[in-house]
């Protein structure tokens, strides 16, 4: 092999940074980063959320969270000229449509248009979601009692109601209307309990953004879409599902964008990040306070002891 001078192998290290140079990683594209939406879909505004990181050196991907269902994840977004775009494959089965979106950077907001997997066409603007980094400790305030264990008052019903209080338990015996708090919080930590037949459904959202999941999971392997998971985003550390017909409780504290989830007294999230809201979320403004609500549209559903404990100001 010939030997190379000190010169020249100093310029052809040099010749190999200054191409290096020449590939940015996209970490530094203005488009990463976490949004807020809001769809205008039908005289409707629907909450959704985006967020979009790099994967590499050149290649943007992320996820995408609709007004109902999971957290999808995109395999590329595409961002050029300040324009992106990007589709995802249908999540209904009843669907073989891909969801499409396009939007122009406006600063520090997105405007765009987007065609839906059953092929309505909406327009949709999204911001910048808030950190809600804490930069001191909590300091929590009195406990509450959110249900007065006889009837429903501080709650209402989001459409016509089928919610029933019986004997210190709130209760929807068949699939119906969401049941929402009237007060609003912020950072909190909350006490339920909860039961449900075989194969019922639901979930409790935390400021009305964030949902954990209740559903009939016993046996199964964690996952995101599963029993005490943050829905779409994070999955329990292990499955503590009871039976169906069977008293459960959850145990949830919510610090800023910080959760953990203690199910049945055994502690399956730890301080985790939630990313952005969950499917069914009643808004996107996560810099904001908001209410506990009750899934009540997926089956039968009943809760007790429900207690909050919120956040001094």
């Amino acid at each position: 092999m010939k030997k190379l001078s000190f010169l020249t192998f100093f310029l052809f290290c040099m010749h190999i940074v200054a191409h290096a140079q020449v590939v940015m990683p996209p970490e530094g594209s203005p488009l990463e980063g976490r949004w807020d939406m809001v769809l205008q879909l039908n005289g409707k505004a629907l909450p959704s959320w985006l967020g979009v990181y790099h994967s590499g050196l050149k290649t943007l991907v992320g996820q995408f969270v609709g007004p109902g269902g999971s957290a999808r994840p995109i395999s590329e977004v595409f961002f050029e000229n300040n324009t992106m775009h990007f589709a995802i494959p249908p999540q209904w089965e009843q669907s073989d449509k891909y969801l499409s979106i396009e939007g122009t950077l406006q600063g520090d907001s997105l405007v765009g248009t987007g065609t839906s997997s059953e092929g309505e066409h909406f327009t949709w603007i999204a911001h910048r979601a808030p950190r809600l980094h804490r930069d001191k400790p909590v300091v929590w305030g009195e406990p509450i009692r959110l249900f007065n264990g006889k009837d429903l008052s501080g709650w209402h019903a989001m459409g016509k109601n089928q919610w029933v209080v019986e004997n210190g338990v709130l209760k929807s015996p068949h699939s119906g209307s969401n049941l929402v708090s009237d007060k609003k919080f912020n950072d909190l930590k909350l006490h339920l309990e909860f039961r449900y037949p075989a194969e019922s459904n639901s979930g409790v959202y935390l400021r009305g953004r964030y949902e954990v999941q209740i559903i009939d999971s016993k046996g199964k392997e964690p996952a995101v879409g599963l029993f005490s998971a943050i829905y779409g985003f994070i999955a329990p550390s292990e499955m503590v599902a009871k039976l169906p017909g069977e008293w459960q409780s959850f145990d949830i504290t919510l610090v800023g964008r910080m959760v953990t989830v203690i199910a049945n007294g055994i502690k399956v999230i730890c301080n985790r990040e939630i990313p952005g809201i969950t499917g069914g979320a009643l808004d996107s403004n996560e810099g904001t306070p908001g209410p506990i609500y009750f899934q009540g549209d997926h089956g039968p559903i009943e809760f007790r002891n429900i207690a909050i404990t919120p956040a001094r100001e």
